[in-house]
């Protein structure tokens, strides 16, 4: 009885760190995109002008496609809540394939500005080459998040304790929805300064 008492302490103590760690992530994360939009704002402040670009259509739709990827995750989380493991497990399946579709809809986009609309990642107009920095440290995050989801619904199909299926929903939920918000800021940030 006293060791069970132990372990379970052991694994409350490691569980509340990693949890830790994935804030100390997410906040660096959000400096590091506001050092982007920072220095975006300095070079664009001195010259006048913003992307002078009209944004490719194929971000629009990735937007839709992350922010239905969260709904999913939610609906994932409240399945293994009320201890549905195969809703669950579709859930984040389909999670997993709806930030597949985003970041192939994504490199679509790049598709478009490089070879359609002829923006370069080097052009006279540097404040161009930041849709690819956001974009693509966006893209970096993304890849993180989709190896968490995938180590989430793997472990779906072992057998563990209950307390930590609810602890890795916790963990990827929380990291896919900051990804959802934080693409939503830098499209809407892009949008905004798109002239």
């Amino acid at each position: 009885m006293m060791m069970a008492q132990i372990q379970q302490q052991e694994d409350r103590l490691n569980l509340g760190a990693k949890k830790f760690n994935m804030w100390i992530f997410i906040f660096t994360s959000i400096l590091l995109f506001m050092g982007f939009m920072s220095g975006f704002i300095v070079y664009v402040g001195g010259r006048g002008h913003g992307l002078q670009v009209i944004l490719p259509g194929a971000f629009r739709y990735s937007t839709a496609v992350i922010a239905l990827s969260s709904i999913t995750l939610l609906m994932a989380k409240r399945a293994a809540k009320g201890l549905q493991v195969d809703k669950q497990r579709l859930f984040l399946w389909l999670t997993i394939f709806l930030g597949i579709a985003f970041f192939a809809i994504q490199i679509y986009a790049w598709y478009v500005l490089t070879f359609e609309d002829r923006i370069f990642f080097s052009n006279p107009n540097a404040a161009r080459s930041f849709i690819y920095v956001f974009s693509g440290v966006h893209l970096l995050h993304v890849i993180a998040g989709l190896l968490v989801l995938l180590n989430t619904v793997v472990a779906t199909y072992r057998n563990i304790p209950q307390v930590r299926n609810i602890f890795k929903m916790e963990m990827a939920s929380i990291f896919w929805h900051f990804l959802d918000i934080m693409w939503i800021c830098l499209y809407v940030f892009l949008l905004l300064n798109q002239n």
